[in-house]
């Protein structure tokens, strides 16, 4: 089922959505060489719990962390440990969040120190795929639209698109439907309404789309082990467009 979400739900998922980006905006400050992946999830609890929520992510279908902490060619998944980060890593920094039974996902893909040209640009034209995506939301308008649009600008910059992971529904659970594909055809899919609250988040990767999954079952990687990087944030459907509300208004 898909949910049309009332004002004052609308109210408190961007009160979690706001607890979203600012943890984001603390975590950025600590993402540099020599820090451990661990030393990240610690600081995000922290923060979180601080401000009374709570991340999602912690066992979550068996997740053993409460953020996810991907590397280079790990495209989501990636489980904190006592890894350092180093000078040329891209870092994605991928979480949910809970503030008062209402959830918020957000990913941002963070470049460490000096990388080569098709890295930097890998980065920066995920990131701007999303709001390419996040451009076609509207009443009327369709899931198709949102992929499709994604898809024609990764492709035209050489990129490719991840097609086993997808965006999702938002409300009082992390996971709910409809799917949000990279990728489709316009005019497919489910018609958007006001007050739908989605998550979209486009994964590419600076090689091929294939993809594997490492032995602790939750890393997945780019199957050539080229980089990948990924931007994610929830939006509610509005009259006229869309409200992102993992940002900072």
């Amino acid at each position: 089922m898909i949910n049309i979400r009332s004002e004052r739900e609308i109210s408190l998922l961007k009160e979690a959505g706001k607890l979203n980006y600012l943890t984001h905006q603390e975590i950025k400050k600590h993402i540099k060489p020599g820090i451990t992946t661990n030393e990240l999830d610690k600081i995000a609890v922290s923060f979180v719990t601080k401000h009374g929520g709570k991340l999602s992510c912690l066992g979550y279908e068996g997740y053993p962390k409460s953020i996810c902490v991907s590397i280079n060619d790990e495209i989501v998944h990636g489980i904190p440990s006592n890894r350092r980060i180093q000078n040329g890593d891209i870092v994605s920094i991928d979480f949910c969040v809970e503030l008062n039974g209402y959830q918020s996902d957000s990913a941002y893909t963070y470049i460490v120190g000096s990388v080569s040209k098709d890295v930097k640009d890998l980065v920066e034209n995920t990131e701007k795929a999303l709001y390419v995506g996040l451009s076609q939301i509207k009443p009327g308008a369709t899931i198709g639209d949102i992929g499709n649009a994604i898809e024609t600008f990764a492709h035209e910059h050489n990129l490719s698109v991840v097609e086993e992971l997808v965006g999702h529904g938002v409300g009082t659970s992390i996971h709910e439907e409809p799917d949000v594909p990279n990728y489709g055809k316009k005019g497919s899919g489910i018609t958007l309404k006001e007050g739908m609250v989605i998550a979209v988040e486009p994964m590419l990767n600076l090689g091929s789309k294939e993809v594997c999954i490492l032995d602790d079952n939750w890393t997945i990687v780019t199957e050539d082990e080229m980089p990948s990087a990924h931007f994610e944030h929830t939006v509610v459907v509005t009259k006229d467009g869309y409200e992102i509300l993992t940002g900072d208004k």
